[in-house]
């Protein structure tokens, strides 16, 4: 039994050493988060908001000169209903699907206090997500 105690007697001496290793207590912890969810860790504080009214930026590529600067009633004329129809502060976005592909429209005042007009345009492949030509998959939505 001496021997066991002999054998053990080192590695007891090695733990408590460390625990009075002079090292400073750590400080106040956060508690975990919550089951299912996954910490964030610290980041810089966000931008602060721009005060006023920003205008947009306006797309300017070659085939949507029916769709930019438009607003959503003139869209849903030529494309019908959207898919969806999100409305976010003074920002709106129209989403239209067909089996080619999905073109998104978003829409964004002019100017303080206007309505809304197409200002931007992302399109894509319905079977993959794979980006495809913004016109071409306007043409391929639009009302005949």
């Amino acid at each position: 039994m001496t021997t066991l105690r002999s054998a053990f007697a080192p590695l007891l001496l090695l733990a408590v050493a460390g625990c009075a290793s002079g090292a400073p207590a750590p400080g106040p912890q956060s508690p975990p988060p919550p089951r299912g969810q996954v910490p964030v860790p610290p980041t810089q504080p966000p931008p602060r908001p721009v005060a006023g009214f920003r205008a947009p930026q306006i797309m300017n590529e070659p085939g949507l000169a029916g769709i930019i600067r438009e607003d959503g009633a003139s869209l849903l004329r030529k494309f019908g209903e959207a898919r969806l129809n999100v409305a976010e502060g003074d920002m709106r976005k129209l989403q239209f699907a067909g089996s080619a592909c999905v073109l998104d429209v978003f829409l964004y005042p002019l100017a303080e206090g206007r309505e809304p007009v197409a200002t931007w345009v992302e399109a894509r492949r319905a079977s993959d997500g794979a980006v495809v030509d913004r016109a071409a998959c306007a043409r391929a939505l639009q009302r005949r």
